[in-house]
Order: C-alpha cells, then sequence, then structure tokens
C-alpha cells in the first residue's frame, strides 16, 4: 500500500471523463487530499485507480478528516427548498475547535452558540461514462454532491465504475450537516480528508452510491446501517429506486428472494432524504442496520 496526496490546487470544475488524472494509484492504496470549501464548486481529483474498469465498485474507506479553524452558511438568493420565502441572501460565519463550531462573536445571530461537528465530504464520485461535462453541483448515480452526513470517519462508500480507471474526486467539506440540506448550505469549510481507495470485481448490484455508517459514531446511533440510494429528479421514483437497489443489495449478499427482501425493507429499513437541493436530481437513501443483518 502506498500514500499519495493531491494538493489544494489540483481541482476541476465538472465531471468530466476526458479530464486528465493528476496521480495515478493501485488499488488499496490512501491518498490525502487537501480540499477547499465548496464557494466555487470546485473538486479536487481525479485520480486514476489501476485495474478499476467498467462495471467494478470502487470503495471509498474514509479515514480521516480534519477541518480548518472556521467555517460559513448561508442563504443563497434561488438557492434551497424554501428559496422563495427567503429572498435575501444572509451569511453566518463559525469559529471550529475542538470539535464544535462557535458562533462568531458580535454576530446577530439567532442560532445556537455551540455546535457539535461532524465533519465530511459533501462531494465524493467517480467519472461518469457519458462524454461531456456535468455540473458539480447535482448528485448522480456515480456519485458527486451526495451531501450525505452519514459519510463521516470510519464510514465505507461505494460507487459504479463507469470508465477506466475511475478518475475519483472530492470535495465541498462540511463541519455538519442535516440531511437533506435544506437551505443549501452546511457549515461548508476548507479539509483534510484521507481515504483509501479499493477497486471490487464483484459487486454488480452497485448502480448508485451505496455506503454502510461507521462503526465509530458518537452520536444517539450507534447502530451501523447498510444504505442504498436512489438519485432521481423525480423524488417518488429517487425513492422507488432506493428501495429497489436494497432489494438487489439483500438478494445479492444475503442470499434472500426478492418478496422476503421487500417485506424486510417494509420492517426494519429507514427512508432518508439525504439530498433534496441540489436541483435536478434528488438523493433518498434506504437504511438497513446490520443487527438485523447480522
Amino acid at each position: 500500500m502506498s500514500i499519495h496526496s493531491v494538493k489544494r490546487n489540483q481541482t476541476h470544475l465538472a465531471w468530466d471523463n476526458s479530464i486528465a488524472p493528476v496521480i495515478t494509484v493501485a488499488s488499496g492504496d490512501t491518498i490525502t487530499f487537501d480540499c477547499l470549501d465548496a464557494s466555487n464548486d470546485q473538486v479536487n481529483g481525479p485520480v486514476y485507480i489501476n485495474s478499476a474498469s467498467p462495471g467494478d465498485t470502487l470503495q471509498i474507506d474514509v479515514i480521516s478528516i480534519t477541518t480548518a479553524d472556521w467555517g460559513w452558511s448561508a442563504l443563497i438568493p434561488g438557492f434551497g427548498l424554501l428559496h422563495d420565502e427567503f429572498p435575501e441572501p444572509a451569511l453566518r460565519i463559525w469559529d471550529l475547535k475542538e470539535g464544535y463550531a462557535y458562533t462568531r462573536e458580535g454576530e446577530a445571530s439567532t442560532i445556537p452558540k455551540k455546535i457539535r461537528l461532524r465533519p465530511f465530504a459533501g462531494e465524493m464520485g467517480v467519472a461518469p461514462g457519458k462524454p461531456g461535462a456535468f455540473s458539480t453541483i447535482p448528485p448522480y448515480n456515480t456519485g458527486g454532491n451526495v451531501d450525505t452526513k452519514h459519510l463521516s470517519v470510519g464510514s465505507k462508500l461505494f460507487l459504479p465504475v463507469e470508465v477506466e480507471g475511475a478518475l475519483f474526486s472530492i470535495g465541498d467539506g462540511h463541519g455538519i450537516q442535516g440531511d437533506g440540506e435544506v437551505c443549501g448550505t452546511a457549515i461548508e469549510t476548507p479539509m483534510s480528508v484521507t481515504v483509501r481507495l479499493t477497486v471490487l470485481k464483484d459487486k454488480p448490484f452497485v448502480k448508485t452510491p451505496h455506503f454502510l455508517t461507521s462503526s465509530l459514531s458518537t452520536s444517539s446511533e450507534q447502530e451501523q446501517y447498510y444504505c442504498t440510494t436512489g438519485v432521481d429528479p423525480d423524488i417518488r421514483e429517487a425513492t422507488r429506486g432506493a428501495v429497489r437497489n436494497m432489494i438487489s443489495y439483500l438478494c445479492a449478499e444475503h442470499k434472500m428472494n426478492r418478496v422476503d427482501a421487500y417485506m424486510l425493507c417494509s420492517i426494519a429499513g429507514d427512508l432518508r432524504m439525504h439530498e433534496v437541493v441540489d436541483m435536478p436530481n434528488y438523493v433518498i437513501g434506504m437504511m438497513v442496520p446490520l443487527s438485523v443483518l447480522n
């Protein structure tokens, strides 16, 4: 295993399989990315992984995250779930230290003064198989702006590979974010994030982002979950896709039949609205606790 780094200036502004990789690594290698905040919608990379081919799955293990000592949250006119009700811009600056975000002294804010951090990278993705440049703002079946708070240290993300080398990129550091990111921003912050990239040849059922939550959680969610997602411009179809993809996972990995897998989704699965503002696509998750499966 080798350790590599991607520097802060090694960025790009679109998901595009014609962008040359900044480094080439082997499956199982570890890479540290020095990421800017998301104010310019850039991501760091891409990274070419030897042996990754279309039809494979890329596993991303989130090893460590260090935020900057500051962050910001904002209302951006025309953006967010209730943008029509909040037409004016607003900005809050945060001090990040010792595991918490603190509102700046002297700011006219009624937000709680202290919020525990749970950092993660909002953007993790691989290049799409289709030619052309695709915005980094929406999520896709190949990842991108999935903005899913469960991708914290100790979690594993699984992405479908559509091009040779996968071409992985990452960015959009968040100090903390709720499911949905409803106003359009989290606590946005630069960050250093270290991940391990591993090519899997035996997961053909991974057609959208899947993830395994961290066993290191210090939140109230001590349970570990496996999650499948649906990504679609129609929220109902995204929801149906999340459930359908969980059924495929349960059949492939746990040898269940489709009827029983569907029933288990209803008995023990939780639907989550992970991302609802980065149009045109929604990200809906179906989460099943590992304790039920094991």
